[in-house]
């Protein structure tokens, strides 16, 4: 008997640490499951609160985004740190992107019909998606904020004379003098123009080691402007072409802050004044009308013909129609020119409301159907 005991004994022992080892595995497991499908959820809300808050949110996503990223994070982020573009805008550009397929975003960005046929695309997305008005409004206004900080880029612009092409027409300041001169060709040692004549066609001799100032524009329209000077003359006579040194530093001459389109679009001017002191002023709008035409028109101002004499300075409601739509902006008068019998305005829009840039945006752009 007491043998018997002494074998069982151990064996009781043994089954009892098999089982408490069994219920601590599957109480570990238990938790490892928990601890996992949390992570999981928390990755889900997350992500979900990240779709919500994005420009494209509501906007039927592209075919492209559920494959593969057709251009690498870094790549958008670098492009986007560069332009000094917000979050909010860097989002839109990679939406912009994905939606045409772009494989290469700094060729586009330095492709004017390129980047329109992007952001034109996007653009009719926008406005063929479901949702609110005020939803479409909202994109539309991220939409063109972001397509006009490219307007002014100069991301893999030209940084010397040595990349310029045949196609370039500089102008050059000699003195009181501007000449316009084709270049002819670009070598590693200077770049070749045409030589500089007077309108009566005779040859303009610019003395060797003289310093010019040099301005152009690329295909892009951005402009640029760098010091030169004339190393001599080539050709068959030895008078042909002029010999210009090469220059690293260029500079990005500044332009006009938003694109601008021309137009004939009829509009009616209420002069706008200011009735009342102190706390209780208010802007008044005066009943009488005039009437005008805007000659060209941005987000920031227009030019308008009229035949009425407008002092620089006033204040006017502008109303006109575009895209079927009226349109207000509220305007002040910067300079005026008279040609003829008529007085053309230059007026910078003090308060235009979101829609109304949108529209305006829209037909400058000609991303709308006119």
């Amino acid at each position: 008997m007491t043998e018997s005991t002494l074998i069982l004994l151990p064996l009781q022992s043994i089954d009892n640490f098999a089982l408490n080892d069994i219920e601590v595995s599957v109480t570990e497991t238990i938790i490892g499951i928990s601890i996992l499908l949390a992570i999981i959820l928390s990755l889900f809300i997350i992500n979900y609160i990240n779709k919500k808050a994005s420009p494209s949110a509501g906007v039927k996503k592209p075919k492209s985004e559920n494959k593969s990223s057709l251009f690498s994070g870094f790549a958008m982020h670098r492009i986007s740190r560069s332009l000094g573009l917000s979050r909010e805008q860097s989002r839109m550009l990679e939406y912009v992107f994905k939606t045409d397929y772009v494989t290469d975003p700094e060729k586009s960005i330095n492709t004017p019909a390129l980047l329109d046929r992007h952001f034109r695309k996007s653009y009719r997305i926008i406005e063929q998606s479901p949702g609110s008005d005020k939803e479409a409004q909202n994109r539309f206004a991220l939409l063109f904020s972001t397509r006009n900080i490219l307007e002014n880029s100069i991301i893999g612009g030209i940084t010397s004379t040595q990349q310029l092409k045949d196609d370039i027409t500089l102008t050059l300041t000699y003195g009181k003098d501007k000449l316009h001169v084709g270049i002819v060709s670009t070598n590693s040692d200077y770049i070749v123009v045409e030589a500089p004549k007077t309108i009566l066609g005779s040859l303009i001799k610019i003395p060797r080691g003289t310093r010019l100032t040099a301005m152009f524009f690329n295909k892009n329209n951005k402009g640029f402007s760098f010091e030169t000077r004339v190393i001599g003359y080539s050709g068959r006579d030895g008078n042909s072409a002029l010999q210009l040194a090469h220059s690293h530093q260029l500079r990005f001459l500044s332009q006009r802050r938003y694109r601008r389109r021309q137009a004939s679009i009829a509009c009616s001017l209420y002069l706008v004044y200011v009735e009342g002191s102190g706390k209780k002023q208010r802007l008044m709008v005066d009943k009488r009308r005039l009437q005008g035409n805007i000659a060209d028109i941005s987000v920031g101002g227009c030019s308008i013909k009229t035949i009425a004499p407008v002092q620089v300075g006033a204040r006017f409601k502008i109303e006109f129609s575009q895209s079927e739509e009226n349109l207000a902006a509220l305007g002040q008068v910067l300079r005026s020119n008279r040609i003829g019998a008529s007085t053309v305005i230059h007026v910078r829009f003090l308060r235009v409301s979101q829609k109304s840039m949108n529209i305006i945006n829209a037909f400058v752009y000609e991303y709308g159907r006119e």
